[in-house]
């Protein structure tokens, strides 16, 4: 495991069971925010390699695959 886990784990254990709920709902919102990020970096990126998408240049460079 490593450390750094373990240390997660040793800081949980300090904790009052009252707070586990807070914890698990940080945790499902650090993975959500993963999540969404992907998405979001991909649509912006979009309109920029559309430009390059259309050339006709484009179109040339993939005739032959």
């Amino acid at each position: 495991m490593s450390q750094i886990k373990e240390e997660i784990i040793s800081e949980l254990e300090d904790l009052s069971p009252r707070t586990y709920a807070e914890v698990l709902d940080f945790i499902r919102f650090l993975k959500f925010r993963r999540r969404k990020a992907v998405p979001d970096t991909a649509l912006a990126s979009e309109p920029v390699l559309r430009k390059d998408w259309l050339r006709p240049e484009a179109d040339e460079a993939w005739n032959d695959l």
